[in-house]
């Protein structure tokens, strides 16, 4: 009863009119800026930092964390209808939301996006609630060794998610690995690949690269397709998934919802890696794992609900232990700060009324942001009517502004159409750009903790085996690596065995 109080207050802490409005507000603003690509929850956060100044620490923080997990959901809109993903964690949806949204079936994409994005949040705020102390204490074994393991095994994972050559996918992991090298580098200062650019010194950021490669590629790609009829998509009957639908993509939405809040609480992981990590499970998994990439279902319920219930755990090292899992939870804790609060073991005891309010807004707004996600499904589904003649130049426009409005720079720009040309190019001799984006966001966090343990390690790569968890991780990157190849030689000894049964039984029926 002494745990259940604290909780029960933070309900009346959320309740409180003021509370709910700013709730409701973050919701609504989330959900817009994650329509408009390029300008992301990070960004976002940034930019209204200063208003919440004048305000109470806990209003404050609850309208920042519905702008986080509401952007996640409004991420999804553009990356089903335009191909445009705004957010790293939104590049999987890519793969199966837009082809259901070429075959008429946006509706459904959008409205599985909505449920499991429900469902996966609720069940990371009943473990955020329940387990926070247990799940954090795991989170604070990670160092460097398991850092740098996580990635590794994310990469390889790229290749996996691909539908067309694992050489191709291989390549396009390559050079996202490539691009991710340049800048200076964090741990000696040298400049790599920048050509004495200076616009290149702190890298090349994650935007211009999305938004070039699956925005103005596309474009450019549609362009030089117009000359064939094109297909008008579909007309959509019915938004609601139906029960078909929603009884193919439960399981993916449970699995989704345990494995993204799990791979949420590390640092350097969250919603990217667990929605990576989400559709390479559920392609493993399916019988027919060739339909993954052109249209189905559980391809865009897996990766929506992991990426939620990961945005909604990534609180748990923030709150708990002063840890920021991420960008977008770093501000958060620059917030805190702000307020006069220090986030770490503390926090709970000295400041319930914000740890549990915070913690509860979160069921009110994932609540809101269902209620208002599937009526206004519809509206979002009436993009897909409007002419590619229309369409086309409005999202190069919102493409560029997207990514103008970052760091307010022409290079950004640049940058943008020369992604553009190479995603068109990709598109054109069938290379997917899928693989080069998510080995481009996980490149940094893999050398930068692969650096950092061997500096721990003192250069001794066995170190890494000497750590149950990352040998753990290290094990199962093995595995998976190993595996097709295990597939390969077991298939090749049924079909010999099949064979010489054959010929055996054609030998007794001659005799």
């Amino acid at each position: 009863m002494d745990f259940l109080q604290p909780v029960l207050d933070g309900f009346g802490v959320v309740l409180a009119p003021t509370n709910l409005l700013y709730c409701l507000l973050g919701v609504v603003i989330g959900m817009l800026i994650g329509v408009l690509p390029g300008l992301g929850p990070a960004a976002t956060i940034a930019i209204l930092l200063p208003l919440t100044y004048g305000i109470d620490p806990v209003t404050a923080i609850i309208m920042l964390a519905g702008i986080f997990y509401g952007a996640q959901y409004g991420g999804t809109i553009t990356s089903v209808l335009l191909r445009l993903p705004g957010e790293a964690s939104s590049v999987v949806t890519v793969f199966d939301g837009y082809q259901l949204a070429k075959q008429g079936k946006a509706g459904t994409a959008l409205g599985i996006a909505a449920i499991g994005s429900f469902i996966g949040g609720t069940i990371g705020i009943v473990g955020l609630t329940f387990l926070a102390p247990i799940v954090a204490g795991f989170a604070l074994d990670f160092g460097p060794p398991e850092y740098a393991a996580l990635a590794l095994l994310g990469i390889l994972l790229v290749a996996t998610i691909s539908n067309g050559s694992k050489t191709k996918a291989l390549i396009a992991a390559a050079l996202g690995l490539l691009l991710a090298t340049v800048g200076r580098d964090v741990f000696t200062g040298a400049e790599r690949f920048t050509f004495g650019n200076l616009d290149l010194a702190d890298g090349i950021d994650f935007v211009p690269v999305a938004m070039g490669l699956f925005g103005l590629g596309e474009i450019l790609y549609n362009l030089e397709e117009r000359h064939r009829a094109a297909k008008a998509p579909a007309k959509v009957a019915n938004v609601w998934p139906s029960r078909a639908d929603l009884k193919q993509s439960s399981g993916a939405i449970g699995r989704g919802s345990v494995l993204g809040f799990f791979l949420g609480i590390l640092p350097g992981g969250g919603a990217t890696i667990s929605s990576l990590a989400a559709y390479a499970l559920e392609k493993k998994r399916s019988k027919n794992p060739e339909r993954f990439g052109k249209g189905a279902v559980e391809g865009v319920a897996a990766p929506e609900t992991a990426n939620n219930a990961a945005a909604t755990s990534s609180f748990i090292p923030l709150l708990t232990l002063g840890i920021p899992a991420n960008a977008t939870m770093a501000l958060m804790f620059g917030a805190l700060l702000i307020q006069g609060v220090t986030p770490g073991p503390q926090l709970v005891d000295q400041h319930p009324d914000l740890f549990w309010g915070v913690v509860n807004s979160m069921y009110i707004g994932n609540i809101l942001l269902l209620i208002m996600s599937i009526p206004l499904v519809g509206i979002f589904v009436k993009i897909l009517r409007v002419r590619a003649a229309i369409l086309a130049p409005v999202t190069a426009l919102i493409t560029m502004l997207g990514a103008y409005t970052i760091n307010n720079s022409m290079f950004d720009v640049v940058l943008v159409v020369a992604f553009g040309i190479i995603g068109y190019l990709m598109k054109k001799f069938g290379f997917e750009p899928g693989p080069l984006v998510l080995a481009f966001v996980l490149g940094s966090l893999l050398e930068a903790n692969l650096r950092r343990s061997l500096l721990v390690l003192n250069g001794d790569l066995g170190g890494f085996f000497g750590r149950p968890i990352s040998a753990t991780l290290l094990v199962i990157f093995v595995f998976v690596a190993v595996w097709p190849m295990i597939q390969s030689v077991l298939a090749k000894r049924k079909a010999s065995n099949a064979v010489v049964t054959s010929t055996s039984k054609k030998a007794k029926e001659t005799v």
